[in-house]
């Protein structure tokens, strides 16, 4: 089982992916993986969502983990799926239970110093600072991380191509989620998706 620091540390920047179509997912995580943006997050908003994840986890060198997972119900589907590690937008009680029983590497999403500190208690100290730009942006973060010096952070939510360099500079930014690379609903473009990929993966040594 990955650390929760190697699977940060694998690229600057984790695709955060809503999956319609079933079809499409092997394609799109062989585009990402090509394109040096090996760790994968696929949201279970859709139907499609776990199936997905079985379907990416057979592309070498990719690690896929599931996202927007709100509770121990989802988290254990998650993991019957293959899902390397588990994403959260916020933090319960009977689901950081349930992810430290899991032993999957987990990101509890937080937004306030009261939610730093709760998902402190529990031992995690990797977190999604969620989301990011409604909660204030880089300012804020930067506020949390002056104060929590031992946590890391993954932003997610509103960070865009243009932008995400500005918060990859900050000390407490292991690395930062992003839709860009694969837009929801947009019609499938490997060439686009490759390109977007290289971009974001060539971040950290811009």
């Amino acid at each position: 089982m990955l650390d929760i620091d190697v699977i940060l540390a694998a690229a600057p920047v984790i695709p955060v992916l809503v999956i319609d179509r079933l079809e499409q997912a092997v394609p799109i995580a062989e585009a990402l993986v090509e394109g040096g943006l090996p760790v994968i997050e696929v949201t279970l908003r859709t139907p499609a969502a776990l199936d997905a994840i079985r379907a990416m986890r057979a592309v070498p060198g990719a690690i896929v983990g599931a996202g927007t997972v709100l509770d121990p119900g989802q988290l254990d589907a998650a993991r019957k799926a293959g899902a390397q590690f588990i994403v959260s937008p916020g933090l319960t009680d009977r689901l950081a239970e349930a992810a430290i029983a899991s032993g999957l590497p987990f990101l509890p999403g937080v937004a306030t110093a009261s939610e730093v500190m709760r998902a402190r208690d529990y031992g995690f100290s990797r977190l999604k600072f969620f989301p990011a730009m409604a909660s204030g942006g880089l300012p804020a973060l930067s506020g949390l991380a002056a104060v929590f010096r031992e946590m890391r952070f993954c932003p997610t939510g509103g960070i865009t191509a243009e932008t995400a360099r500005e918060w990859l500079v900050s000390r407490a930014v292991a690395c930062v989620g992003g839709s860009w690379l694969v837009p929801a609903g947009a019609p499938f473009d490997r060439s686009a998706i490759l390109a977007r990929a290289r971009a974001a993966a060539a971040l950290r040594t811009a």
